[in-house]
């Protein structure tokens, strides 16, 4: 898929995204205001009724007046026209509510005209659930002289505990967005492994075609019959093949050693002198820091520089961490390995002097075929494979890594190797 299909797609995902929150958000939102509206009529009918009741006990007439006034949300003042004892209104309350199907706890004040303040009633559990007064000071209304005040602290819960439609459409609708998510992950995977492939065949071309472009032109120039009568060309284009054909062979074994390190099971863990071993393998590095005329120092202060590794890993492991220290250096290479220990593990640091790592691309490096960007510039050889054979080397081993680095002063690589495992005891 082309890259502005795929930033479509991308963008009309994002906008359906957006889309169908927004029409579950609206939808919430009218149903809940029509919970809302039911059950304020609901309570309006209720304590009307119950207004009715203590008209009746009283003996007052009806003036047509509306008596209940709804103050907010969850606090309605009831204008009873007299006295009225809290007992006998908290009793009109629980049965014209359970008359009317109305499971909700609720706190009811009495207003008293000669204190001039609201005088709390009781908290009524009709949910059948914890008590759990708020005991808040209602509020007064000063166009009635007896009235009552009922709150419901638990409106809000109650009405979101109606809208079970709601939520049935709500699950649907989350299971689409996390769809829609998925795939919109799925499009932006696919779209960097497309990359990744992409980058990777042109560092195959690259890579590839140098040698054999320069096997191809010795080859023609050996079958010019006439050669024959110089040996010493002969000799020169043949030391040309033989090493052109060993770097396509070494590019050959890197891809393939990458299959056979995915496909390895179980490493063969000896138990080994880290010290030994690295002062051992020094002597072919130094080969390599001098082709690039830098310098190579060994700092061994381990206490106990026993360890439980596969050697072989081990080796190729320390080979590419300096092939990189050696690649990625525009100075004269400076390379200082040093192991350090505490009671529980030994500390292998490699440090460079080379071109750093950006901190946004530390996370990335170990990704298989994963190189830095350098647009299309190909003065650094490679398939992106070495840190990721590195990776898996230590994960399949059980250590853990650490890299310290700072774009210009180079980078500093540690490996955390627990001294005592016991697959090696």
């Amino acid at each position: 898929m082309k890259k502005p299909a795929i930033r479509l797609v991308i963008f009309l995902g994002v906008v359906a995204i957006i889309g169908i929150i927004s029409i579950q958000v609206y939808f919430f939102q009218v149903s809940f205001n029509n919970e809302e509206r039911i059950f304020n009529q609901k309570i309006q009918v209720a304590l009307w009724d119950v207004v009715e009741q203590i008209y009746e006990v009283n003996e007052i007439k009806y003036v047509g007046k509306n008596p209940v006034y709804q103050y907010s949300s969850d606090y309605f003042v009831v204008n009873v026209n007299d006295f009225i004892d809290p007992d006998v209104l908290e009793h009109y309350l629980v049965k014209t509510f359970e008359k009317q199907g109305i499971k909700l706890d609720f706190e009811f004040a009495v207003y008293d005209c000669q204190n001039d303040e609201m005088m709390y009633g009781k908290y009524v559990n009709l949910s059948k659930k914890e008590d759990k007064p708020s005991k808040i000071a209602l509020p007064k209304h000063d166009d009635f002289v007896y009235y009552f005040g009922i709150y419901f602290p638990w409106r809000k819960q109650y009405l979101l505990g109606n809208m079970h439609s709601i939520y049935f459409l709500s699950g649907i609708l989350f299971f689409v967005v996390l769809f829609l998510g998925y795939a919109l992950v799925v499009i932006l995977q696919q779209r960097r492994f497309s990359e990744l492939q992409k980058d990777l065949v042109n560092n195959l071309t690259h890579e590839f075609k140098t040698p054999l472009s320069s096997i191809i032109l010795s080859s023609e120039v050996l079958d010019d019959p006439d050669i024959i009568k110089e040996p010493e060309r002969i000799n020169k284009y043949s030391k040309i093949i033989k090493s052109q054909a060993s770097v396509l062979l070494d590019h050959i074994e890197k891809i393939l050693g990458m299959s056979q390190v995915e496909n390895i099971d179980q490493i063969n863990l000896v138990k080994v002198d880290l010290h030994h071993f690295l002062e051992n393998l020094s002597e072919n590095i130094l080969q390599m820091v001098n082709e690039k005329n830098g310098q190579l120092s060994l700092c061994l202060k381990a206490i106990e520089p026993n360890i439980c590794e596969d050697t072989f890993h081990l080796n190729n492991l320390i080979i590419n961490l300096i092939d990189n220290s050696l690649k990625y250096c525009d100075k004269n290479p400076d390379i200082h390995i040093s192991t350090e220990s505490n009671k529980n593990h030994l500390f292998l640091r490699i440090a460079d002097n080379g071109i750093g790592i950006e901190k946004k691309y530390q996370r990335k490096i170990f990704k298989k075929f994963y190189r830095i960007p350098t647009g299309n510039v190909h003065n650094v050889k490679g398939f992106g494979l070495g840190l990721s054979y590195i990776y898996d080397i230590i994960k399949k081993h059980h250590w853990r890594y650490q890299i310290v680095s700072e774009t210009g002063k180079g980078t500093e690589f540690t490996l955390f190797i627990p001294i005592k495992q016991k697959a090696c005891e």
